[in-house]
Formats: C-alpha cells, structure tokens, sequence
C-alpha cells in the first residue's frame, strides 16, 4: 500500500514539475490537492493514523529497546578467538 500511495504521488509530482501546460494547470493541480487534503473524510482518516501512532509507539520503543538490548549484549559477552602465534611455522621441508 505504502509503494502504491508513493508511486501516485511520484507521478503527481512528476507530472507538475515536467508539465509543459504552464501556470494554469499547475494552479488547477494545487487547487485540487488542496480541496482533496482539505475534505472531512481524509482529515477524518489523518486523524484516526495520527491517534493509531500516538498509542502504538510506546509499544513499538519498547518492543525495539528490548530486541536490541540483546544482540548488543550477547556481542559484548563474546571472548574473541585466541589467534595462533605467527612463529608456530612447520620446519618440515617441503617436495
């Protein structure tokens, strides 16, 4: 849904900034931009995301902290390989 609602405001800009109509239908798009922002039923759906935001972030910063707290301390608990010396070399000669 995200993709789509992107794709169309994509073509919209797109469309504005390479029309070769001129100023009026520039103006005609805003005008109608304006008057789709403006409608009841879309502020009434901005609302209804904005109040779904506002309860569910709490949720969502928790549910992160806690997910990453754990990888976090699992790579700080970590030892690190212990490296084999460089001197330790074969002194078998080779055929």
């Amino acid at each position: 849904m995200k993709g789509k609602i992107l794709l169309v405001v994509g073509l919209g800009v797109g469309y504005v900034l390479g029309s070769r109509a001129g100023r009026g239908r520039y103006d005609e798009i805003v005008a109608k931009a304006q008057q789709f922002w403006n409608d009841p039923r879309v502020k009434s759906q901005v609302n209804n995301a904005q109040d779904f935001v506002k309860d569910k972030a709490p949720d969502v910063a928790e549910f992160i902290s806690k997910n990453v707290k754990k990888p976090a301390a699992a790579a700080t608990a970590k030892k690190p390989a212990a490296r084999k010396s460089p001197t330790t070399r074969s002194t078998t000669p080779k055929s």
